[in-house]
């Protein structure tokens, strides 16, 4: 047996008196344990059975493989006549211009707007 000095703390958080208390060390051993010890231990575990069992579940791997070879098999056995899904194209340079010149005048236009009405509402220039 032993002794130590111990603080706890309360429901609040804060530390209480130190006290002394008796202690029991932890029993150890120097050396690995006899086949006997191994079989006492396991057999009066908690968790004697629970993971003795070995598990080979399905990874996310598999999983997606599968469904990627089934995608591939349902477009194979799709008839020619059916239209096939219609995948995005990446739109050109003309039309990524376009596009981005129109949000600019349209934010542009929009800012004067509200502007505007803000400053007549609030009788500025």
């Amino acid at each position: 047996m032993g002794e130590a000095l111990i603080s706890t703390l309360d429901d609040k958080g804060r530390p209480q008196v130190v006290q002394q208390t008796l202690i029991k060390p932890p029993q150890s051993q120097i050396g690995p344990i006899t086949e006997q010890q191994r079989q006492s231990l396991l057999s009066t575990s908690l968790v004697a059975g629970v993971y003795d069992k070995t598990l080979d579940r399905e990874s996310a791997y598999e999983v997606l493989a599968e469904r990627a070879l089934k995608a591939q098999e349902a477009e194979k056995n799709q008839p020619e006549d059916e239209p096939k899904t219609i995948k995005r194209r990446r739109e050109t340079v003309l039309e990524a211009f376009a596009k981005s010149t129109m949000r600019a005048i349209g934010s542009q236009l929009g800012r004067r707007i509200v502007r505007g009405i803000l400053g007549s509402l609030l009788g500025k220039k």
